[in-house]
């Protein structure tokens, strides 16, 4: 795995910049423009998939060997059980109980790609996923669910129109998530 470079605003810089800017990390990119020439007192971040060039020193820029996860759920197995799974296929794992554990380790480490139960207390993993996209997020979604309470609604569906990048069905094997990951990360 290729390592990837991170950004975040440093705290004393952030007049001038947008709101999602403000404590949220974004992927360092190669500048798809080719009338801008490269110059190392600026970089380029991933904003959504659409790239913005900004200053180098008003921001933290750190180098990460292997992609980062983090895995939402409610249910402690589930969490555990994926964390040692994506571990050992080469990934580091984060893990949150729920919708607003993960909004503030989303902030603070900046994942490359979320995995989040849809039913959860607190915030759900709808509530999540809407946050995540209003914030410009690089970070991919996959949703999952076992449908829950409302088994006859397309929860599923409607974490892809919210902006998840793939739902997966609960029961799921421990090889089709990791081959759902590793097929999403090689996207970015």
């Amino acid at each position: 795995m290729t390592p990837q470079r991170w950004a975040r605003l440093l705290p004393k810089d952030d007049r001038g910049y947008p709101a999602h800017y403000i404590g949220q990390w974004f992927r360092v990119v190669t500048s798809q423009d080719p009338d801008v020439p490269p110059d190392p007192e600026y970089i380029w971040l991933d904003l959504a998939g659409k790239a913005e060039r900004v200053p180098s020193q008003h921001f933290e820029i750190v180098e990460r060997a292997k992609p980062r996860i983090l895995v939402v759920d409610d249910d402690p197995g589930i969490r555990r059980t994926l964390e040692i799974a994506l571990g050992n296929a080469g990934y580091e794992v984060r893990q949150a109980q729920d919708g607003d554990e993960a909004t503030r380790i989303w902030h603070e480490q900046g994942p490359d790609l979320l995995i989040t139960d849809i039913h959860m207390p607190k915030k759900s993993g709808l509530l999540l996923i809407e946050e995540l996209q209003a914030s410009s997020t690089s970070t991919r979604v996959i949703a999952m669910t076992d449908g829950g309470p409302a088994k006859d609604f397309n929860l599923l569906g409607l974490a892809g129109l919210l902006g998840a990048v793939r739902a997966i069905a609960k029961p799921f094997t421990l090889d089709e998530m990791v081959k759902a990951v590793d097929q999403e990360l090689s996207r970015v």
